[in-house]
Order: C-alpha cells, then structure tokens, then sequence
C-alpha cells in the first residue's frame, strides 16, 4: 500500500470540494438527541472525530465566504467571533465521552448556521 502526500498550503484542493452536508445534519440530529446512549469510549471517540474533521471543513469554508465579504458587511464580524470561538472548542482535546461528541455536534451546527447567514440573501434593513 502507497500514499500520496498532497501539498496545498492554501487549501486549494479543499475549496473545490462541496461539503457532503446532509449526513452530517442528520448525525448533528441524532447526537445531539442522546438522552444516555451506553456506547463504548471508542465509538464516543470515533463520532467525535467524524465531526471534528466536518467541523473544520465547515470552518473552511465558513472563512472563505467571509473573506470575500465587503469591509462594511456587519456579517463579518460575528463571523470573526464564531471562528475564533470555534478555533478554541476544536483546539481542546477529545474525550471519549458523549458530553465531547455533542459539544462537537454544536459546533458543527453552529458552523453551518452561520454559513447560511454568510450564503443566503443579505437582510434588508428597514
């Protein structure tokens, strides 16, 4: 077995990647409606990983958008707080635990709604 180790500093290869959304909303979903699910450490591990990784796609792209937004677009700075945010939740180390995986499962929501905000149609201002 052989690996290719890609170079791409920029993320170029990431940004032309759409994100597989839907099933990661439905694990966010069913995450974050575990009451006491009783699984082993390791598959606690495991989800947490999953949406460890979306969570730093969707934050790639959050960041993406964001750049492209104009200076006096009032989005651009709760996007800035969001990020900085979620740079400090997946800095923390995992644990195997169900409390780590939903935390994780917020994130990955949180990400996504404030990619809507930064995708969908400006609001109006009245």
């Amino acid at each position: 077995m052989s690996a290719t180790v890609l170079y791409d500093p920029q993320g170029l290869i990431e940004a032309e990647l759409p994100l597989d959304r839907a099933p990661y909303e439905a694990l966010v979903t069913v995450v974050l409606a575990w009451k006491d699910p009783h699984l082993e450490p390791r598959d606690y591990e495991q989800i947490a990983l999953q949406l460890t990784g979306h969570a730093r796609a969707v934050a790639a792209e959050v960041r993406r958008h964001a750049a492209a937004l104009p200076k006096n677009d009032g989005r651009g700075a709760l996007t800035e707080v969001v990020l900085r945010e979620a740079d400090g939740r997946l800095a923390a180390p995992l644990e195997r635990t169900a409390r780590c995986a939903q935390n994780r499962a917020r994130l990955v929501r949180a990400l996504y709604t404030r990619l809507d905000r930064l995708t969908g149609p400006f609001p109006a201002v009245t």
